[in-house]
């Protein structure tokens, strides 16, 4: 029996009556399962995400996800369809154009699945959510930030990205983005970031950004050397907590969260990164409204792209 079979939630903090598709749109996978209304998945389907075509061609492989799952006999019991995306997305559009996914720029994927859905006998309403916001929904609901009414939610891995909750609810903003605390900037005179502003927490923050400031090939490498006392890898380490620490501090000073959910490939550092952030939050969440401040890892593991995409879907679609 996995966590997710240990922790049933009613409405509106689960996924809502029936079942709900969830689909988990990433770099090299694309995944989908049928969720309970207590979080369990039960039945999945991926495929890898094409790469050398295409925007129909990456689209095919979602529809062989969908097309799997429509083998299953819980298929009849779909109510609605919850897409967690890397982004950027726009959800007022429906639209994807995620910067790991070449093919896909401004791409139609909500009306793409909604039709393919229907071809299945599912014509069901369907809610487009970043990769962030989906992790984010998924840690509230079942997660570190389970029973928090205002909660900041982050990805630290090869981009930094993140979502909101706030007064208990979801908070994915018009366009999907909102709380992506990779893009704000913590040094004005910074270094030029790919989304073309300056000292980005992602730019100082991200696995990518640690091992090239430590000189090692990766972040599993960084934090290796970091281990053995490697000087350039531990500065590394704490020159990313320390942009964490301030972008964290500033979204706390503005929406006054009381816990930080942190997860991703670059979290699995442990004290590493925990410690750097927490000494330098100290310094910049100095109000006495965000000093009791939580910090902690993400307690959800893979499946928490899938279960957070039904966890939006649940909370976003009125059905």
């Amino acid at each position: 029996m996995t966590t997710l079979d240990l922790l049933p939630l009613p409405a509106p903090d689960s996924a809502g009556p029936g079942i709900t598709l969830a689909l988990d749109i990433g770099g090299t996978k694309i995944a989908g399962a049928l969720v309970r209304g207590d979080g369990k998945l039960l039945v999945s389907a991926r495929r890898a995400t094409p790469r050398g075509t295409d925007g129909d061609g990456v689209m095919a492989a979602l529809e062989e996800v969908v097309g799997e799952l429509a083998q299953a006999p819980e298929w009849a019991g779909v109510r609605r369809c919850g897409i967690g995306s890397a982004g950027p997305i726009d959800a007022s559009r429906g639209t994807v154009s995620p910067v790991n996914i070449g093919a896909w720029r401004g791409y139609p994927v909500v009306e793409r699945t909604e039709k393919a859905l229907a071809r299945h006998g599912a014509p069901v309403p369907t809610v487009l959510v970043g990769d962030g916001v989906a992790m984010t929904a998924a840690e509230h609901w079942l997660g570190a930030a389970r029973g928090h009414r205002n909660a900041l939610c982050m990805v630290v891995s090869t981009g930094v990205g993140g979502g909101l909750v706030l007064d208990g609810r979801l908070h994915p903003g018009p366009t999907g983005n909102a709380g992506h605390i990779g893009h704000i900037s913590v040094e004005l005179d910074g270094e030029l970031c790919p989304c073309g502003s300056r000292g980005c927490v992602e730019i100082i923050a991200s696995g990518t950004s640690i091992a090239r400031h430590a000189g090692l090939a990766d972040a599993a490498a960084a934090a290796e050397a970091a281990r053995a006392g490697d000087p350039a890898a531990l500065a590394a380490f704490d020159r990313a907590g320390k942009a964490l620490a301030a972008g964290i501090a500033g979204t706390a000073t503005l929406v006054e969260i009381d816990i930080c959910v942190i997860g991703g490939g670059v979290a699995a550092a442990g004290d590493l990164l925990f410690g750097p952030l927490r000494r330098h939050l100290k310094t910049y969440a100095a109000l006495s409204f965000v000093g009791h401040l939580e910090i902690t890892a993400a307690a959800l593991g893979t499946e928490a792209g899938l279960v957070g995409a039904a966890a939006a879907a649940g909370q976003l679609l009125e059905v």
